[in-house]
């Protein structure tokens, strides 16, 4: 069964964990034998998103079944679970060192629910979105986050002020229900429903950088991971056909499509320190790592 989303180890890189439409999340070593590690078992329905803290010792999963769950990466052990009876589709850990007992999710009925691991209570709801919640970002050495939706704004956030401090919303906007941050922390990559990824600044105004358009791929409302290289020479996405497209930052020219997947191809990451390598995955069930 499909494949939703691929996450690196923090850091190293020298493992993987994906999360399947078959309800598992697996955990693989990326070198040498490439063999599956582990695989967690405890959601009823398809798995949406992962997310590893710091250190990589915990990650969190967001599936279908309206449950959020806190894994033990090396004993396989479900820590706990949190729920507020909604689908949560994406969940990030809080990134700084001294609130990792904190993260957010992005939930069905629009709302940013922010929980506190250590007592399972929900402590915060950020509530201004119209329509659910896509994705979350954290920016701006993390004191503030960057969340996106169906009612096809953009929304950023500062950390524990449930009022968004700015919205982005032009009539030509498509929903993005896909972002990523540069590793320079400087842009913001989005993939926009009519078919080309936008780039927003990530520092104070979020403007539109029109200089920065990627275009030639079909995404078909599929939220189609982006990525950069480690160096920003390069930004790429899956698509809709399967396909792996690669641009240059520079130019915004397509340089490269390769057919990566026999379905969507739903996440590509670029590996951090092996700097040619990729890693993709598919609907078609298959996680490949290209060079």
């Amino acid at each position: 069964q499909g494949v939703s989303a691929v996450r690196l180890f923090p850091l190293s890189g020298h493992i993987l964990l994906s999360c399947s439409m078959d309800c598992k999340i697996k955990l693989w070593e990326v070198y040498g034998d490439r063999r599956c590690l582990r695989t967690f078992i405890g959601h009823s329905k398809a798995v949406r998103d992962i997310c590893f803290n710091n250190a990589g010792t915990q990650f969190l999963s967001a599936a279908y079944d309206r449950y959020l769950k806190l894994w033990d990466t090396e004993t396989g052990q479900c820590i706990s679970r949190f729920t507020n009876r909604k689908v949560p589709y994406c969940v990030k850990f809080n990134p700084d060192e001294d609130k990792q007992n904190l993260f957010v999710a992005g939930m069905s009925d629009k709302k940013i629910v922010q929980w506190d691991i250590r007592s399972g209570e929900i402590v915060q709801e950020y509530d201004r979105h119209l329509g659910a919640v896509n994705t979350i970002v954290f920016v701006d050495e993390n004191r503030r986050f960057v969340s996106t939706s169906d009612d096809k704004s953009l929304r950023v956030w500062e950390w524990d002020i449930p009022v968004d401090f700015k919205y982005i919303a032009e009539p030509s906007m498509h929903s993005m229900p896909a972002v990523t941050l540069s590793p320079n922390g400087k842009w913001l990559a989005c993939q926009s429903m009519d078919n080309q990824i936008l780039i927003f600044g990530a520092q104070n105004r979020f403007r539109l950088n029109k200089k920065k358009i990627f275009k030639g791929h079909m995404v078909a409302g599929y939220a189609c991971q982006v990525d950069f290289s480690p160096d920003m020479s390069y930004v790429i996405s899956g698509d809709a056909d399967g396909k792996l497209n690669i641009w240059d930052w520079k130019t915004t020219k397509l340089y490269s499509r390769l057919k990566a997947h026999d379905k969507v191809c739903i996440g590509a990451v670029w590996h951090p320190h092996e700097t040619s390598k990729v890693i993709t995955c598919g609907w078609d069930g298959l996680i490949k790592l290209w060079d």
